[in-house]
């Protein structure tokens, strides 16, 4: 007779714990609609997290084209104002050119050619361009360029004897060398 009670309360002990089982297993309704609640949310963030990449994507393409055609438009148009600033120069080419077909006086033909340089190296110097000093000066590498060598008494070696082209800078960066001629010694010839 013990051996049946002792198989009912195992009977009791088995149902017990396939209970417990079943509790542990099955996740409560609440926390069901609590968890799902937050994936609910948590794929509305995401979406708009991807939204807002998708538009922040569009707007980086567009600044990359719209930079791009800035640069374009700075490359196709960047001079000018410098254009602008020629255009008179041109003006008074075209006139000194009339006057001289029509007159016979040489010198106002000369003189007016002259303004006209006046007036082109002005306009170059308001544009940040200026001439590299050369006659007379010791002669630099780095803003002459050397044609000949001339024997001279009358100046130093390596002296700046003649310049045969001027030299230019823009915004102190060599644009051209001077072109020139340098003094060298004169050889002495030895009599022996």
């Amino acid at each position: 007779m013990e051996k049946k009670s002792g198989r009912k309360s195992s009977k009791k002990k088995d149902i017990k714990d396939k209970v417990k089982i079943d509790l542990i297993e099955e996740p409560a309704e609440e926390d069901i609609k609590n968890l799902l609640a937050k994936l609910e949310e948590k794929e509305k963030e995401a979406a708009e997290n991807y939204d807002k990449f998708l538009r922040a994507s569009a707007e980086l393409d567009n600044y990359k084209k719209r930079v791009a055609k800035e640069r374009a438009d700075l490359i196709r148009y960047g001079n000018e104002t410098l254009i602008k600033d020629m255009l008179p120069i041109i003006d008074s080419l075209d006139r000194a050119l009339e006057h001289a077909g029509n007159s016979e006086d040489f010198d106002a033909f000369i003189k007016g050619l002259t303004l006209v340089q006046e007036q082109f190296l002005g306009c170059l110097e308001k544009h940040g361009v200026e001439m590299v000093q050369s006659t007379g000066l010791d002669f630099d590498p780095n803003m002459h360029e050397a044609m000949l060598q001339v024997e001279s008494e009358n100046h130093e070696e390596n002296k700046i004897v003649e310049e045969f082209e001027k030299g230019y800078l823009l915004n102190g960066r060599l644009l051209r060398p001077a072109r020139v001629s340098v003094s060298k010694s004169i050889k002495k010839e030895d009599n022996d």
